[in-house]
């Protein structure tokens, strides 16, 4: 393939490191984590595996121009001087998303209509025409990242977030994103060996994420396109071959299992799983958290892994809310025994409620909400044995 080229990979707080892995397992070279992104090198052909083939990753951008800039009008002198004729032409359509985090520049849409008049002006000093900014469906789309007073200018190669895999047409209240649900799978070290059981399936987000990891299906191919394809350098056999590529996949070894006291959220997973097409690998049931028991996963009542994403109580009163959570832990602790679960959870009095004592804590993001994910090791006899065996909790 060609030469390599810088590239960022963006993601939530808490799963760079995961981002990175799945980048080095790609091919990418010398991955570097830092927060909410990673860095990495390659060429065109793996600049489109990371586009279809991570399922952490948001969006997958490569810088082109790096500068410092002291004011908003160095920044678009600067902006105004560079050879824009190698990305656009005065017909063509771009967008413009500017992130900020900076003393000097405190406005990230400021930031914006600076750099689009740097362009546009660019375009009209050298030929009298300019070209367009357009929101939705742009022929180019450009990424500005200041950090004090450092520029990045990026193409974003993927468009939409590579989160909206496409798959999920239909959602129940604050469902928990693609990216961040495939995420924390990850995070809990499950890759299929072990029966998977999501108790909360809502809408059925982690099952389906879970199917594709354990079935090495590239998320990316349910997305109907990526910003890349209107570049000048787009190599469509490249893609096409690397897009068809189902040599890795798999039937998942064990089972996958979701379920939902509300039956409307079975049928919304239901139809979810239908369209990402992974129905032969995933089982939901209409029945409640305390209903299941480990032999309903497997004949043998297998230990496995145990996911969820139960409500936070913005919406139920707190003493039903830590209701619900006291009775996950009396499950688990009366059925589940050789589990390892997985609980999100936003408030630490409801992770209180479960009374149970959890091994792993991870900080993560979901969406403003600054969530723990926690993991509970179901072991049989006493908490002390599980220490003296080498169990331990780990705070991250």
């Amino acid at each position: 393939m060609g030469s390599d080229f810088k590239m960022v990979a963006k993601t939530f707080g808490g799963l760079e490191e995961v981002l990175r892995e799945e980048l080095e397992a790609l091919g990418a070279r010398n991955p570097k984590a830092g927060m909410r992104m990673v860095e990495f090198e390659g060429d065109l052909e793996m600049m489109y595996k990371a586009n279809l083939c991570c399922h952490t990753a948001l969006r997958i951008l490569k810088p082109i121009f790096e500068f410092e800039a002291t004011d908003p009008d160095e920044l678009y002198d600067v902006v105004r001087d560079i050879d824009w004729e190698k990305y656009l032409t005065p017909d063509s359509t771009f967008a413009i998303d500017s992130t900020v985090h900076s003393n000097t520049f405190r406005h990230s849409k400021y930031v914006t209509y600076r750099v689009k008049d740097g362009i546009v002006d660019h375009f009209s000093d050298l030929t009298g025409r300019r070209p367009s900014i357009r929101l939705i469906g742009a022929d180019l789309l450009l990424n500005v990242h200041i950090n004090e007073t450092k520029v990045t200018i990026s193409l974003d190669s993927s468009g939409e977030p590579l989160s909206k895999r496409g798959y999920r047409t239909e959602q129940t209240q604050a469902p928990i994103n693609e990216v961040l649900a495939a995420g924390l799978i990850l995070k809990t070290g499950w890759r299929g060996e072990t029966p998977l059981l999501d108790p909360m399936c809502g809408s059925g987000t982690f099952l389906i994420e879970a199917a594709l990891i354990a079935a090495n299906i590239n998320p990316g191919i349910y997305r109907q396109n990526f910003a890349f394809e209107k570049w000048p350098d787009f190599d469509a056999d490249l893609f096409e071959r690397l897009y068809n590529d189902d040599s890795g996949e798999r039937v998942p070894p064990c089972p996958i299992m979701g379920g939902d006291i509300d039956s409307e959220a079975i049928n919304i997973a239901r139809r979810n799983i239908a369209n990402a097409r992974v129905g032969e690998f995933v089982t939901v049931k209409w029945q409640s958290l305390t209903d299941w028991r480990p032999t309903e996963v497997t004949p043998e009542g297998l230990p496995g892994t145990m996911i969820m994403n139960p409500p936070y109580g913005e919406r139920l009163k707190l003493d039903r809310i830590e209701e619900l959570y006291a009775k996950i832990g009396e499950t688990l602790k009366k059925y589940f025994r050789g589990w390892h679960a997985w609980v999100l959870g936003y408030k630490p009095e409801l992770f209180d409620a479960i009374r149970l004592k959890s091994s792993v804590r991870y900080p993560i993001l979901n969406g403003s909400l600054e969530c723990s994910f926690r993991e509970y090791v179901l072991f049989d006899g006493r908490y002390d044995d599980f220490r003296a065996s080498g169990g331990h909790i780990k705070k991250v």
